[in-house]
């Protein structure tokens, strides 16, 4: 190329290309760097100041907008909890999968008695509500209880006079057989201002748990329809709840739908979380409470999370058997905790049980009851014990020896 930029030419009068090419490097070297990138990506060949300027986000600022970020570590075997220090008993060692910190399950508070399913939060990253008394002006409106009825408008709860009188049983010829045991409607406290304490921390307790308070089984079609509990597919046949005991089951309906429940309170433990504890002394086969929720089918909770699962119906087709799951709907047995009996001390504890029956109008003609499962005391319980149910689990499943 000459000074005055006119390219030499062959003899044929055509510009060669290395000429082209030289003529190109010397005009990108005059430009400035920034122009030469937008030039060389733009089809256009458009200007500099034309171009849009991508604006892209910090890592700072996508970190503090996305829910979690999971740090991956390049070793998982030396993780040591954070509450003792230790690495032993790596196998009880949970890792949070937000924060990516290791807990030992008996170390945690509440403590965690089996491993849970899917995805693990420690307490400082799930963020867990405390809980928090609920206002006693509000307990009434909580329960949806709207007028006491005079049958139960009694200071100690029982059955007033009137009723009484009704439910006088004719007379009959003694009749001689062997003595069976039968269910006794629960005591209410007397005092109201304590009843309403006992309902205010049952209050507090489902709406810490994000639960709403459901006194009967749910049923949604969603899930498991009404007419999947019958008694008739349970496998081997179930026990029928005597007509006594029906008696006495709806006796006590019917006083809690009246605002009058059983003498038991709800308290936080650390150890344990949420734990039932007597309010008055109960007796021996008093009918405590019914374990209430939502019912569905065994197969869809396989993998479920809650640790209050209750089998309801075992069919004699397995997928046709029904399971109770209190995590959205339940009453006070939902923090009725459950103990394994492979302990003496375990055993000790053990004070209620759960018991499924049929639970059917006509005893005589047992063909559309439904399954129902009772908490029943299964001896004397004292004013401030903690009421304990055999969980009817193996040892290595359930490991509740750590609060044992």
């Amino acid at each position: 190329m000459t000074k005055n930029g006119i390219l030499p030419r062959s003899s044929d009068g055509r510009v060669s290309k290395q000429s082209t090419m030289r003529l190109e490097l010397t005009r990108l070297e005059e430009v400035k760097p920034n122009s030469v990138k937008d030039e060389v990506l733009s089809p256009c060949m458009m200007s500099p100041s034309s171009v849009p300027q991508k604006k892209r986000k910090s890592m700072t600022e996508i970190l503090a907008v996305a829910k979690y970020a999971v740090v991956e570590r390049d070793d998982y075997n030396n993780v040591n909890c954070e509450k003792c220090g230790s690495g032993d008993q790596s196998d009880e060692i949970l890792l949070c999968d937000k924060c990516d910190k290791g807990f030992h399950m008996k170390c945690l508070r509440p403590i965690v008695v089996r491993v849970p399913f899917g995805s693990w939060f420690c307490p400082e990253c799930c963020g867990q509500r405390r809980v928090r008394r609920f206002p006693q002006n509000k307990v009434l409106e909580f329960f949806r209880i709207q007028k006491s009825c005079e049958t139960w408008d009694t200071k100690d709860g029982s059955l007033s006079p009137q009723d009484s009188r009704k439910r006088r049983r004719r007379w009959a010829p003694p009749v001689f057989q062997k003595k069976r045991r039968r269910l006794l409607p629960f005591i209410p406290h007397k005092d109201h201002d304590r009843r309403l304490q006992e309902m205010s921390s049952l209050a507090s307790a489902l709406t810490a748990s994000k639960m709403e308070f459901c006194d009967d089984l749910y049923y949604s079609q969603a899930l498991a329809p009404r007419s999947a509990n019958q008694a008739k597919f349970e496998k081997g046949g179930i026990q029928v709840l005597p007509r006594e005991d029906i008696e006495t089951f709806e006796q006590c309906r019917a006083m809690c739908k009246t605002g009058i429940f059983p003498p038991l309170v709800v308290r936080y433990d650390s150890c344990e979380g949420l734990t039932v504890e007597a309010d008055a002394p109960i007796k021996d086969m008093t009918f405590i409470t019914e374990y209430t929720g939502d019912v569905d089918f065994l197969d869809n909770r396989n993998n479920d999370d809650c640790d209050g699962i209750m089998t309801l119906l075992l069919a004699n087709d397995p997928s046709k058997s029904l399971v109770i799951f209190p995590d959205k709907r339940g009453n006070i047995a939902r923090f009725i905790n459950g103990i394994n009996n492979h302990s003496i001390d375990g055993k000790k504890k053990q004070n209620c049980k759960c018991v499924r029956y049929n639970v059917c109008k006509c005893v005589r003609y047992n063909v559309n009851g439904e399954c129902r499962v009772l908490i029943v005391a299964t001896r004397d319980i004292a004013e401030g014990e903690r009421l304990y149910y055999d969980y009817n689990g193996h040892e290595d499943a359930y490991p509740t020896h750590h609060f044992i």
